[in-house]
């Protein structure tokens, strides 16, 4: 886009808006605009843009001031029904109705967002129409706050606690890295909003009632309260007309929430805390945690500035305290909470240590200080801040979008700004503010100023220790037990029917057919007829006299380009346990004459990172090969073309001598991984239950699964105490880095088509001496052969919720019922999975869905308190397909969420290195919209014939991640039973 895009003077504001700011945004291609309601004084931030991907959100500024959840729990009831469409499920329902590329609602610490984003004019409309009506005219049914939030219902005559959030938030907090976050907001902010866990916490969500709930509502969901932001080519006018004709002509000026700053401490604080882990193996499991309170995010220069100073201290592994806390060897690896945190109102400085014991935190603290000081006391690196200055550049230049919208990316990154009332545009647009930052820093003193000011010296600081605690979970549970008994002894014959009763109005509530003629819709119809591939050009590198390919795509970049290596590799490479260890090292060891220190400044100089990854697929027609491929990778700004030289150096001549370096690399990884498991418990499930339905599965299984975690505790355990070892597992991964470079490299660039030829031409340079040639001179890698074994695993990791999965052998994805078989996924979750998991079952989330690299079907729940009847309820989604009626806009409405995941819109960059990778592993452009157009085609006989031939009547092979208290009762079903 360019300048002159924008809207017509005549068509910009609404009567009920006001014009207040308008800038062009260069960097974004963007034009910014500002406008406030008059009568609420609400804002609405647009940022027009050429983008058919119109993003939408509105958020609300929520302080709660207790741990009750009520702002969480206020999102989810929000969206069960409002005045214009007062059906029970409108949220989930217009999921199943919509080509949205988005749809979803966050709770932060300090506001409640709704986005959506879609690329088809009328659906935007249908969900701005259903987003406002949740908005600002919820309905808040008192039964639905009771299946949303909290309930008690009686289970053998016994009160129990019941609650979509209340189980979430279970699974939320048995990860230690929760616990460890809220236990340090807690000290860190002794009054303010961010004192409490605004999702809730499981203890304290029972004290939550209905009321409380709608008093909230009433309190914090009003215009003048709220902040409206949207992104892309529709016109703010038309936009306008529909907030004020729908929602904003209902209101007057209301009360606008206004963020406060936090008392603040006059000397640290030194606390010591537990948090729940199941397990008597207590050594080096202590989190030591620092954190300081800063100034507020609202000043855009001192954000921007502690940015630099974050940056500084810690951008890499050279970078001074980032450095020591890797080296000190008084924990396994840093904390999962490091760095600046500008989300709050006020900003947090983090670092620390996990893998720890508690009589290390002094000479922690004590390390941490002289640090600093050393930092303060001598000249800093123009190098180091130039390379923090360029990444900081480089993040701002590139257009993401692959995982969340590009446009929804860019409102979130201005939201904070917009809730604390400061202005969005800083944000987006900080290049003269970056200007300024230069500006400064030619006086040597003013950045060592900034750490001395806010770090060394400052009183509003927390220490806390965080030690693991084995009867925590018990204690807790003990605690929720005694509440629940002293309810039993209060209930008489009234309360106790009153409990029946409510219960079974909720299962008739929940059993009940909504009109969806109330809701609107789009259809079949409306989906585009072709899918939209990004083509390319195919050429060839001259690499020592061989000819590599080399595929170009041109893309609008706004000023990066995206260069790889593609090395396809062979099942001895593929099989191997290191190959996950080997990709991790490149870009983290030193390489030629380079240390890694040095190596990692030198990329944060030039690049936005140097990383060897993997892409694998399932071959297309037989499930027992796969395609498999190593992925050596760069970005960078157009003018750093250095960068294509040191990826190929970091890789090439990789160095192994640095042992110390690889020891922290492998404690490093094997402590993060077991951090993140109780987020990814339904992964591993489905991971687990599949495990032997084909060739890929079974190596992720075992190479990047549970099992590997064990393997990798084992060999950090042994490395640690046996230099042998080491020795030996260097040499091993010198072995495969020799086998992976004899074999033959493909070459990607992504850029901008000016830029194009310039750039291959000094890629061919690079790379010119290179062999392309296989050698024969490697042997092939011995690799262990894994047993078929298809017995129901349970695996045990701390975690309060379970995670259930069932798998059923399926077939390749080119084969005539993998359509069908797509489609059953989604048909059986919105018909029937939906409602018997999280409705009925309390789970956040479950479903069903055919893998095509895992060559199976397969069925999971999330966060779920339930174990056995989870399992029925997946067998039961078979027999309602079967037995009960079904209607003909389940099936529209199961095919067209597989066609709008399928159009859903990526990054220029990540649009052309999908459909090249997506070419390589055999899902050629015809192949793509050949099977786009047969899930056009599915019927629903289609449906019923694969059900019956592939899941009724068969065993599935089931798999569990779940609390370590489950042991016996999981060994009762039948399971065998591992843990971590």
């Amino acid at each position: 886009m360019t300048a002159a895009f924008s809207i017509t003077d005549k068509n910009r504001v609404h009567p009920a808006f006001e014009l207040i700011n308008q800038h062009y945004i260069p960097a974004l291609s963007a034009e910014f605009l500002q406008y406030r309601h008059r009568a609420t004084g609400a804002l609405h931030y647009h940022l027009a843009a050429d983008n058919d991907e119109n993003v939408f959100l509105v958020a609300f500024r929520t302080q709660p001031m207790d741990s009750r959840g009520v702002a969480h729990i206020l999102e989810h009831t929000a969206l069960c029904g409002s005045q214009k469409y007062p059906v029970r499920d409108p949220f989930f329902s217009m999921i199943r109705r919509s080509l949205n590329t988005f749809m979803n609602a966050f709770t932060a610490a300090d506001w409640t967002a709704y986005p959506f984003a879609t690329q088809n004019k009328t659906d935007f409309y249908n969900l701005l129409s259903v987003y406002l009506d949740a908005a600002f005219f919820a309905n808040l049914n008192e039964l639905d706050f009771a299946q949303e939030g909290i309930r008690i219902e009686l289970e053998n005559d016994k009160p129990v606690y019941k609650g979509i959030v209340f189980n979430e938030m279970k699974g939320a907090m048995s990860s230690p890295s929760d616990q460890l976050y809220h236990t340090l907001a807690h000290y860190l902010y002794p009054e303010t909003t961010y004192h409490y866990n605004s999702g809730g916490n499981p203890a304290d969500i029972p004290d939550l009632s209905h009321q409380d709930l709608i008093d909230f509502y009433k309190s914090h969901y009003h215009p003048s309260n709220a902040v409206f932001m949207s992104f892309g080519n529709l016109p703010p006018v038309e936009l306008q007309t529909a907030f004020e004709e729908q929602a904003l002509k209902n209101f007057g000026k209301g009360e606008t929430l206004k963020s406060v700053p936090e008392q603040r401490l006059t000397a640290p604080v030194q606390v010591e805390d537990v948090y729940a882990v199941d397990s008597e193996e207590l050594a080096k499991k202590t989190y030591i945690q620092f954190a300081w309170l800063l100034p507020p995010s609202t000043d855009i220069k001192t954000r921007l500035a502690l940015r630099l100073m974050e940056g500084v201290l810690m951008e890499h592994s050279a970078s001074p305290l980032r450095q020591y806390l890797e080296t000190c060897g008084l924990g396994e690896s840093t904390s999962p909470i490091m760095g600046l945190d500008d989300s709050n109102f006020e900003m947090t400085f983090f670092c620390g240590l996990q893998g720890s014991e508690a009589d290390k935190a002094d000479e922690l603290e004590a390390g941490i200080f002289k640090v600093l000081q050393e930092v303060v006391s001598n000249p800093i690196d123009s190098n180091q801040i130039e390379a923090v200055l360029h990444q900081i550049e480089l993040h701002q230049r590139e257009i993401s979008g692959d995982g969340m919208p590009y446009g929804l990316t860019l409102l979130l990154n201005g939201l904070g700004s917009a809730i604390h009332g400061a202005d969005p545009l800083d944000v987006w647009q900080i290049e003269p503010h970056l200007a300024e930052l230069r500006e400064q820093l030619k006086d040597p003193a003013w950045l060592p100023q900034l750490i001395q000011q806010y770090l060394i010296d400052n009183p509003h600081r927390v220490r806390l220790t965080l030690s693991p605690d084995p009867q925590k979970s018990a204690r807790d549970q003990a605690a929720e037990q005694a509440r629940l008994d002293a309810i039993a002894q209060q209930l008489d014959d009234d309360k106790r029917q009153q409990l029946i009763e409510q219960a079974k109005l909720l299962e008739v509530r929940q059993a009940q057919e909504d009109d969806l003629s109330l809701l609107p819709k789009v259809g079949l119809a409306d989906i585009p007829a072709e899918l939209h591939i990004v083509e390319g050009q195919t050429t060839s590198l001259n690499l020592a006299g061989q000819a590599a390919p080399f595929y170009q795509y041109a893309a609008g970049t706004n000023g990066l380009y995206y260069q790889q290596v593609l090395i396809q590799i062979p099942d001895d490479v593929l099989q191997s346990p290191l190959l996950g260890i080997y990709t991790s090292l490149v870009g983290e060891l030193g390489a030629s004459e380079m240390s890694y220190l040095d190596i990692q400044q030198a990329q944060a100089l030039v690049s936005g990172g140097l990383h060897l990854g993997a892409s694998f697929r399932s071959d297309i027609q037989d499930s027992d090969k796969t395609s498999s491929y190593l992925v050596l990778a760069t970005k960078a700004l157009n003018e750093k073309t250095e960068a294509l030289g040191l990826l190929k150096t970091a890789f090439e001549q990789l160095r192994f001598d640095e042992k110390d370096r690889i020891l922290e690399l492998l404690q490093q990884r094997k402590a993060r991984w077991q951090s993140r498991l109780s987020g990814a418990g339904h992964s591993y499930a489905l991971q687990t239950a599949s495990r032997h339905m084909s060739a890929l599965a079974r190596r992720d299984y075992y190479n990047a699964g549970l099992p590997a975690l064990v393997w990798l505790k084992n060999l950090v355990q042994n490395i640690e105490q046996d230099d042998v070892a080491l020795n030996q597992l260097i040499a091993d991964l010198q072995q495969l880095h020799e086998r992976v470079l004899s074999l033959p490299k493909q070459f990607l660039l992504v850029a901008e088509q000016e830029k194009m030829a310039s750039l291959s031409e000094q890629l061919a340079q690079v790379w010119q001496q290179s062999n392309n040639e296989l050698s024969n001179q490697t042997q092939a890698l011995e690799v262990a052969e894994h047993p078929v074994e298809n017995s129901d695993i349970a695996w045990l990791i701390q975690a309060n919720v379970q995670f259930c999965a069932a798998a059923y052998p399926a077939v390749p994805v080119n084969h005539p019922d993998a359509c069908p078989l797509m489609v059953l996924g989604p048909y059986l979750k919105n018909g029937f999975l939906h409602r018997a998991l999280r409705e009925q079952g309390g789970a956040y989330g479950g479903g069903a869905s055919y893998d095509g690299n895992a060559c199976a079907f397969r069925f999971h729940s999330y966060r779920d308190p339930r174990l056995s009847e989870t399992f029925k309820d997946f067998a039961g989604s078979i027999d309602w397909l079967l037995n009960e009626k079904q209607e003909p806009h389940q099936l529209e409405e199961a095919i067209m969420g597989l066609i709008a995941s399928m159009d859903k819109p990526g990054s220029p960059a990540g649009e052309a290195i999908t459909a090249c990778h997506a070419m390589l592993h055999g899902r050629t452009p015809e192949f793509r919209q050949q099977m786009r157009s047969k899930l056009l085609e599915v019927t629903l006989d289609d449906l019923k014939r694969v059900a019956r031939q592939y899941i009724q009547s068969k065993t599935p092979v089931r798999a569990v991640v779940a609390p370590y208290a489950k042991s016996s009762e999981l060994q009762e079903l039948n399971f065998k039973v591992e843990q971590i």
